[in-house]
């Protein structure tokens, strides 16, 4: 792990296109800015911690369970065929 000191309004790069900035500091809280391409997901821990345990749940469903969400929502279906009127 790399351990750096950092002041309000100072920054690390990471690789070429991720940002963190030191937001503002307060008492034990410090608030960061992450400029990060959209293609990277950025989440505090908890939060990724969180969305894993969903997925790994969602996973171990059985295809009955699977159906039944099916039904619940099912996928949207789009003609892709274009008609006369979109040639106009």
């Amino acid at each position: 792990m790399l351990v750096l000191s950092r002041h309000r309004d100072e920054s690390i790069i990471i690789g070429d296109d991720i940002v963190i900035t030191v937001v503002d500091i307060r008492g034990d809280k410090v608030r960061l800015g992450i400029a990060a391409p959209i293609e990277i997901s950025v989440h505090r821990q908890e939060v990724y911690e969180a969305i894993q345990r969903e997925n790994r749940q969602a996973s171990r469903l059985e295809p009955q369970e699977a159906r039944q969400i099916e039904r619940l929502n099912p996928p949207v279906r789009r003609d892709l065929r274009r008609s006369r009127s979109d040639e106009i």
